[in-house]
Order: C-alpha cells, then sequence, then structure tokens
C-alpha cells in the first residue's frame, strides 16, 4: 500500500477531489500554506494500492493544471524605501507536488 501526499493549489483542489471520489478513491484534505509564497494550498492524503498508483497520478495531473502569474519581491539592493523596493516577476504557480511513502500497515476502525 501507499499513501500520497498531494500538495495542490486551492484553485485545483475541488475538481481534483471530485475526479478522485467519482473513481472511488478516499481522500482527506489538509488546509496548509506554501512556504514561497505564503499562499493557501492544500495537502490532499491518498492511501491506495500499488496496483492503483499509476491511475491515481494520472487524474492529479490531468487536474493540477499549472498557470503564470505575476507576484512581487522585495529588491534587497535597492535603497530606496520599502514601497518603492519591490520587483514585479512572473512566475508559474499550479501543478502538484506529490509525495509517495510506503506504508506498512493499514487499520480502518
Amino acid at each position: 500500500m501507499k499513501l500520497l501526499l498531494a500538495i495542490v493549489q486551492d484553485a485545483d483542489v475541488n475538481f481534483l477531489m471530485d475526479a478522485l471520489t467519482e473513481n472511488s478513491y478516499r481522500v482527506t484534505r489538509l488546509s496548509t500554506t506554501g512556504g514561497f509564497l505564503k499562499k493557501g494550498n492544500t495537502t490532499l492524503l491518498i492511501g491506495v494500492e500499488e496496483d492503483q498508483l499509476r491511475e491515481v497520478l494520472n487524474i492529479i495531473e490531468s487536474n493540477c493544471k499549472k498557470r503564470n502569474t505575476t507576484t512581487t519581491i522585495i529588491n534587497p539592493s535597492s535603497e530606496s524605501s520599502l514601497l518603492t523596493n519591490t520587483v514585479p516577476i512572473d512566475i508559474t504557480v499550479g501543478g502538484a507536488t506529490v509525495f509517495v511513502v510506503d506504508v506498512d500497515q493499514y487499520i480502518r476502525i
């Protein structure tokens, strides 16, 4: 058995959870916050048998899309005030980060 920890954007999580539950996968949703942008995201815990792993990864991939957005960063080399010290940058967000962990034992009570 495998435990998938899938970190996804909040914009994608409802579509992903619907697709997983429509395919009879159980999923637990945790609200989390990303470190880089400090924005909300969601971590899903999904337990699957090894022969189901590829199907679940395909469902995640088809429902979690990358997109481009603009954000600002503080320019550390500028000596001006903090209000004018920001630099806009384009970044890619979305998709999913998935950790696959071996499970020694699964107990459902």
